[in-house]
């Protein structure tokens, strides 16, 4: 009996620590800024890590996040290839707004809309500005809520970290 416990128990072991235990990208579908449908399923950077940033039109602290990413990006970009997607969760009344508030900042990101919160609810997102930090497996790694001046230097560590990882 206790072998046959102590083979259970080596099994279960060796199932868990031979996992990857970082969850993944959740499966839903957006909108490109054209109205098209998109699964989240084909977001992808070559194996390089991606940055998941859920933001609203409406939310300030998302815009100063997603304003001060864009002044560094192109370099963080040569340094780790790490790709920015930004997921507005902005709704059926105030997702026109979207294109024209992107286009008036210059930012240089994929932008996806989520009128219905179908990702937002894949991802467990309650708040904006919530970012994830995706590696080139499609796993989270690491994830952030809120934003305060300086947030976006601690991102850019996890994203270095992340991507001098093979």
């Amino acid at each position: 009996m206790k072998c046959k416990f102590f083979i259970i128990a080596l099994v279960a072991v060796s199932y868990l620590f031979g996992q990857d235990n970082n969850p993944k990208i959740g499966t839903a579908f957006v909108q490109t800024l054209s109205g098209k449908s998109l699964s989240t399923d084909s977001l992808s950077n070559g194996g390089k890590p991606i940055l998941i940033s859920f933001w609203a039109t409406w939310c300030k602290p998302c815009v100063a996040e997603l304003n001060a990413i864009n002044e560094n990006y192109s370099d963080w970009q040569k340094e780790t290839g790490v790709k920015v997607i930004a997921i507005s969760v902005d709704d059926a009344r105030t997702m026109n707004n979207v294109a024209p508030f992107i286009n008036g900042r210059n930012w240089n990101y994929e932008v996806y809309l989520d009128p219905n919160g179908e990702f937002q609810r894949a991802m467990s997102v309650n708040l904006v500005p919530h970012s994830f930090i995706i590696n080139g497996k499609r796993e989270i790694v690491s994830q952030h809520t809120s934003y305060n001046p300086g947030d976006e230097d601690k991102l850019y560590e996890e994203i270095k970290k992340i991507s001098s990882a093979k």
